[in-house]
Parts: C-alpha cells; sequence; structure tokens
C-alpha cells in the first residue's frame, strides 16, 4: 500500500469549492487498500477535531482560526506537522493542491521529507495574480523550485497548462480535468422541489436565473445582479454559496432597486445544489477568471442551459454559436463584467426554448463523454500517481 499526503489549505465540511470537490471524488474512488490519503489542512475553526477522516482521507488541521495570520503560519506548521507524521507514515508522495500548496510541500523537502512531490493546479485567480502580487514576489523563487522538483504536474484545463513552463517545470503536463456531479442529472420528487420553492419564495410564474458559487470578486455575482433591472420583474436571481462578498451583493440589490429579485441561500451541502438546478430555468456565472469551473460541469450534467464567459479554463467546455461557429454549441458566451449582454442572453434563451433545450442537450453529452469521474479517477491513478511512485 502506498501513502500520498496532501496539502490542502481548506476542505470539508465547510469550505467547499472545485479543489475540494476534485479531491474528496479522486480519493473516495481510489481503492484504500491501493493507496492511503492522510492531508494536512488549516484549522479555520478552533472548535472542531483536530484529527478526524473525511471519506478515504485522513485529516489533520493546523493552525489558529480564520486570521489572515493564521493562514501565513499555515506553511511551516503544515510542513512540521508533515515531518512529524513521515516520521511514523513514511510517505509515497507529496500532493500540493494548487500553486500555493507548494510552499509547505517545499519546506517539508527541506525538513527531510524526502517523499517525490506531485502539484495539481486548480487555481481561479489569473496568472498575474498568483505570481505578481508584491507580497508573494520576494517568496515566488519557492514557488519555482516546487515546480522545478516536481515529479508530476497536473492541470484541469488548457489554460493553467501554460503556467508550468513559465516557472521552469521541464517535464510533460498532464492535463486531466475536474469531472461533473451525477446527481444534478437525476430527477427529484415534485414535492421536494415544491417545499424548496415555497423557501424562497419562488411563484409559478417567476423565471430563475441561478448560480452556484462562492461570493467572491472572481465570480462575478455583481453583474448579474446589474442586469436584472434590464429584465423583466418575474426574473428573480437565487444565489446559492456564501463569502465575503456577500453584504456588498446585498447592499448592491438595495442600491439597484431588485432586492425583492435576489434571494441569497447562503452556503448549502453540496448535495442540495442539484436539487436548486432543478428549480432553476438559467444558469448565469460570468466569472472574471476560472482555472475550469466545477460548477459549469455539473449545469451541464444537469441540462440546465447557461450563460458564462470564456475566461481560464470555461473555454474548454463553453462554445457560443457567434464566437465558436466551428464546434457544436454549448452554451451563450458574454464577455467580462457585461451586464447588458447577460440581459441579452436570458432573452434568447427565453425566447427560444426548443433552441435552448438543444443546446442544454449538446452541453449535457459532452459532460458525460468528458468529463466523467471515473474516467478521470482512472486517468490520475495511472498518469499521475503511478509516475509519482515509480518514477516512470
Amino acid at each position: 500500500m502506498k501513502r500520498v499526503l496532501i496539502f490542502s489549505l481548506a476542505y470539508y465540511p465547510s469550505h467547499v469549492s472545485g479543489a475540494e470537490v476534485a479531491i474528496k471524488e479522486i480519493t473516495d474512488r481510489i481503492d484504500p487498500s491501493s493507496v492511503e490519503f492522510h492531508m494536512i489542512t488549516h484549522r479555520f475553526d478552533t472548535v472542531g477535531p483536530k484529527v478526524e477522516q473525511i471519506g478515504n482521507v485522513h485529516v489533520y488541521r493546523v493552525g489558529f482560526g480564520g486570521a489572515y495570520l493564521s493562514k501565513i503560519l499555515f506553511i511551516p506548521l503544515a510542513a512540521i506537522k508533515a515531518r512529524t507524521l513521515d516520521r511514523v507514515l513514511h510517505f509515497d508522495a507529496l500532493w500540493s493542491m494548487m500553486t500555493y500548496m507548494i510552499f509547505p510541500a517545499v519546506l517539508a523537502r527541506a525538513l527531510s521529507v524526502p517523499a517525490p512531490e506531485i502539484v495539481t493546479l486548480q487555481d481561479g485567480d489569473p496568472y498575474e495574480k498568483v505570481f505578481e502580487r508584491w507580497f508573494v514576489c520576494p517568496l515566488v523563487w519557492i514557488l519555482d523550485v516546487g515546480f522545478r522538483r516536481a515529479k508530476v504536474v497536473q492541470v484541469i484545463s488548457t489554460y493553467l497548462a501554460e503556467w508550468p513552463a513559465k516557472r521552469g517545470y521541464k517535464g510533460e503536463v498532464v492535463m486531466i480535468p475536474n469531472g461533473a456531479s451525477i446527481p444534478s442529472a437525476m430527477e427529484y420528487p415534485e414535492e421536494e422541489l415544491d417545499s424548496l420553492r415555497r423557501a424562497h419564495d419562488i411563484r409559478d410564474d417567476e423565471i430563475v436565473l441561478l448560480t452556484v458559487a462562492r461570493l467572491v470578486h472572481q465570480k462575478a455575482q455583481d453583474i448579474v445582479i446589474r442586469s436584472l433591472p434590464l429584465l423583466s420583474p418575474n426574473i428573480r436571481y437565487l444565489v446559492v454559496g456564501d463569502g465575503p462578498n456577500r453584504a456588498m451583493l446585498e447592499n448592491l440589490a438595495k442600491e439597484l432597486g431588485v432586492e425583492d429579485r435576489v434571494a441569497f441561500t447562503g452556503q448549502v451541502d453540496r448535495t442540495m445544489t442539484a436539487k436548486y438546478r432543478k428549480i432553476a430555468h438559467v444558469f448565469v456565472l460570468p466569472s472574471r477568471s476560472e482555472g475550469q469551473g466545477i460548477s459549469f460541469l455539473s449545469t451541464m450534467v444537469s441540462g440546465l442551459p447557461m450563460v458564462a464567459t470564456q475566461v481560464g479554463g470555461i473555454a474548454d467546455f463553453l462554445f457560443d454559436a457567434k464566437k465558436d461557429p466551428d464546434k457544436l454549441t454549448t452554451g451563450w458566451a458574454v464577455d467580462v463584467d457585461q451586464p447588458e449582454e447577460i440581459a441579452n442572453a436570458v432573452k434568447d434563451i427565453l425566447a427560444h426554448p426548443k433552441e435552448a433545450e438543444r443546446v442544454a442537450a449538446n452541453a449535457k453529452e459532452l459532460a458525460h463523454k468528458k468529463y466523467s469521474w471515473d474516467a478521470i479517477v482512472k486517468e490520475m491513478e495511472e498518469k499521475v500517481f503511478l509516475r509519482a511512485f515509480t518514477g516512470e
């Protein structure tokens, strides 16, 4: 049996985005008698357990809460914890989930943890923000050491595939995307969906726009809110998720006089997001940056038409009839920070339901063909973990 130590700043149950979902989907599908996964993550909540098992991952939490200083101290604390664990468990690989988790991995190697390194790029921020901010620049050489020394670098999109060579990585970049959430394709009892509609005061005659994402600048929920005054009053916006921008978004809705048309659910269990897709009519997420966008893939599986930008990894699967005439249309593409384009796309979808149904069917077919977690995990085993273990 092999042992892999994962470095991830956040993890279940309270901090879940695309990277955390990917870890769980992958580790849950790998035979624990073949590979045993351990993880060092940040202890955002000092009340919660320091050590627990979640699925097939043994989780160790270090740190002193959600303060910024605690996040910085996570790097040396994680490296020290890795050294302590390695004395007993003797890891066969260190797996850095996202760019900044290279920091504790490199430091762990400096503390005599000899395991080969795997780097997975899931970053949603643009390259400049990740590597060129003033407080990162003095330390970026450490990231470059991690890239140059990595046994395997895996990325989830063609956009991110350009990054490793810029940081000195000489090997082959393994491109394996994240997968789609299959529960999003399930059907649910109508009484359950009616109950969900009533919980958010959604009337039968209303059209629901849906976003499932963290409430942060890069997700651009503010642009969707700005599109609402340009749309019919019976069109509402359901915002599933939570984050630091919630108060700003609520204030923006009040300023624009659409607060009664915007509903915030807060953080919900991932199993609930599939049900929210079933009570919506259009998925809208005009991201300003995106590594790939796991929420889009789940939407594709659900059969819901989607409106999005084509930034970053989204361009790998969202093809617009006008912008990508040589490809099978899978959605409606808009430019960044353009509420008018969002409004026009929504109007087009509602005015042409048959076309919307056809495009959504195209997207669903692509998701099932290219973004199956079972197929993705097989690739991870063969192209990432096996290569790290054997050095081939």
